[in-house]
């Protein structure tokens, strides 16, 4: 087993170095927690004279009381900005800077913006820097960035590093619920959102135990007791802060009655785990969440592995027809994505009867072991690491 973080080599890794060859700014975005800092230290290391501020530390935010003159001092470094969002009215100095640099070729690499929340920050980013910003996400741990023999661990624990890397699995789960903690307690207060803990807390549980299931605002808003339009502001929240996804629903045959609603899924395995308190593998596999656990976790990977501008969704009839996972991926048509959790598991009915009305180029069925094969009618087994990398070799 591997215990430290700083030999797992990040997928993201070579994608920011290429980015920061091209724009003179780069955006990584993800959840706290889940790594940016310690790569961010490691380009940092690779930089000669890089300049590392931390904006939720006082010290760090006085020195750039006057942003332009203090950051005009490093216009030949990489100046790396952790936890931005705290500070927004930096982005204005930034594109003067930038600009100022481009006139004295200075047109790339000059800084790395580390955030935690997306939405404002994206805004706000870019309105002052169009043209001069890319964005990345860095995702927890993925199966393509661990042993074969640790995915078992990866969807129990979830991809959090410290909750991967914890010495047993008690350990693991006091982590990630401590995690839960500071989100609910400290870091979305800070973001002036004003809801109370215990609520939040609530709808997240609820939404661990939906995971994957379709949206129901006006049920969640029954069982907490606010109107919908406060179910909707929580959703959003816990999506901005890259904890929830919402897999929006396939539109394009006319012709059929489709599902209109969105799946919701906790985007990390882990914390569905920790807030319905299963602490082990095998608690894991006598839960009722079990398969929609391994299909959101199936999920979460093969998303952050597709290429740039590949449009998910998930496929159901009113008659039953269903894909849980489809992807149109540019210039390689539609693949569509049955998951199982059983070994000796065969698609059923249904999928067959939906890649006739959806046609795709792909067919496969993600299952939990390490191999591919072909089922026969155009279906290939498959596991997820495997389809992760056939995605992440068409992303390069």
């Amino acid at each position: 087993m591997i215990h430290n973080l700083h030999v797992i080599k990040r997928q993201l890794h070579e994608s920011i170095l290429e980015h920061l060859g091209q724009f003179p700014a780069v955006a990584l975005l993800g959840s706290r927690q889940v790594g940016k800092t310690t790569l961010a230290e490691l380009i940092c290391r690779q930089r000669p004279g890089c300049i590392y501020l931390d904006l939720e530390s006082t010290g760090d935010r006085n020195k750039l009381v006057d942003p332009e003159s203090y950051l005009a001092r490093f216009e030949d470094k990489l100046v790396i900005l952790d936890e931005v969002q705290r500070l927004p009215e930096i982005f204005q100095p930034l594109r003067g800077l930038i600009d100022r640099g481009r006139r004295k070729r200075l047109a790339h690499g000059r800084f790395l913006l580390l955030g935690s929340a997306s939405g404002d920050l994206l805004r706000q980013s870019g309105e002052s820097l169009a043209g001069r910003i890319a964005y990345l996400e860095l995702p927890p741990l993925q199966v393509s960035e661990i042993d074969d023999d640790q995915q078992d661990l990866l969807w129990v624990r979830g991809g959090f590093p410290e909750s991967f890397l914890a010495a047993h699995d008690k350990q693991s789960l006091v982590w990630r619920q401590n995690l839960i903690n500071t989100y609910l307690e400290r870091d979305i207060p800070a973001y002036g959102t004003r809801i109370p803990a215990e609520t939040l807390r609530r709808f997240w549980t609820m939404l661990a135990h939906n995971q994957g299931g379709l949206l129901n605002v006006s049920q969640l808003s029954k069982n907490l007791s606010v109107d919908t339009k406060t179910i909707a502001r929580y959703l959003d929240l816990l999506v901005d802060l890259f904890l929830v996804r919402r897999l929006m629903p396939w539109h394009s045959n006319a012709g059929k009655r489709l599902v209109k609603s969105p799946k919701v899924y906790i985007r990390d395995s882990g914390l569905v785990h920790a807030l319905l308190g299963i602490d082990s593998f095998d608690r894991l596999l006598g839960h009722p969440v079990v398969g929609n656990s391994w299909e959101g976790f199936v999920i979460e990977n093969l998303l952050n592995a597709a290429p740039f501008n590949t449009t998910p969704g998930f496929y159901r009839t009113s008659n039953g027809n269903e894909v849980e996972l489809l992807l149109d991926i540019p210039g390689q048509g539609l693949w569509v994505i049955e998951i199982k959790r059983g070994m000796e598991s065969k698609p059923k009915r249904g999928f067959y009867q939906a890649c006739e009305d959806l046609e795709p180029a792909k067919r496969f069925m993600v299952y939990p072991g390490h191999d591919r094969y072909p089922l026969g009618d155009g279906v290939e087994a498959i596991s997820p690491k495997l389809l992760v990398e056939q995605l992440l070799a068409l992303a390069r």
